[in-house]
């Protein structure tokens, strides 16, 4: 008997077109309607897959959501990679872990991401928690990804630091994009930009030096 061992193969480059089908569609609904307010049926015909298919990968609309806002915000993961790519992987000190990030954070065009994830959402109100839940998610999403990334680059240090330093900095990252937004209103130009550097400048300092 022969085994096609082809057939499994197949299958997972299968589901991984089709997940990527539903990111690329919620994506230009976003694009279009300028906030994530797309029906699971609107997906549907433009992801070109069968709704059956759409929760076999997502949990709901909102994870889909979630998930296409995680890899805007992925890019601070994209250029630590890049920054720590041609160093040698571990061992590493608490001291250049943490630089290693803040340089992430540094190289990334942080105040436009925040910026389409915000009008993307539809801005916050208190009316519906919905957009904050999903901007929440997106940072810890975000989070638990980088903390993995720095875990393995420094294999020989307990992950449980990892996760500590890029918590802090992410979700500090967090607070201080609320008070961006609620300063700017999503606003991407020089006076905006200027705040963020100082609002990032602060939260950073406030880090390395302690309470």
């Amino acid at each position: 008997m022969v085994i096609n061992t082809d057939q499994p193969d197949r299958r997972a480059a299968l589901k991984a077109r089709h997940r990527r089908a539903i990111l690329d569609a919620a994506r230009a609904l976003i694009d279009e309607g300028g906030a994530a307010r797309f029906s699971v049926d609107q997906l549907v015909a433009r992801a070109d897959v069968s709704r059956r298919t759409i929760f076999n990968h997502f949990a709901s609309i909102d994870d889909v959501v979630t998930t296409a806002c995680t890899e805007m915000l992925g890019v601070v993961i994209d250029n630590f990679r890049e920054l720590v790519s041609a160093t040698p992987v571990g061992p590493g000190s608490r001291t250049s872990m943490f630089e290693a990030v803040v340089a992430a954070l540094r190289a990334t065009d942080v105040p436009s991401t925040i910026a389409f994830l915000w009008q993307a959402l539809g801005g916050f109100g208190a009316d519906d928690p919905r957009p904050q839940q999903i901007f929440q998610a997106t940072f810890s999403r975000t989070t638990a990804d980088l903390a993995r990334e720095l875990a393995e680059r420094n294999a020989d240090r307990d992950p449980l630091e990892a996760e500590l330093l890029v918590s802090s900095l992410m979700h500090g990252t967090e607070v201080i994009a609320q008070h961006w937004l609620a300063a700017t209103g999503a606003a991407t130009d020089e006076a905006a930009r200027a705040l963020w550097h100082e609002l990032l400048d602060r939260l950073i300092e406030t880090i390395r030096t302690g309470y």
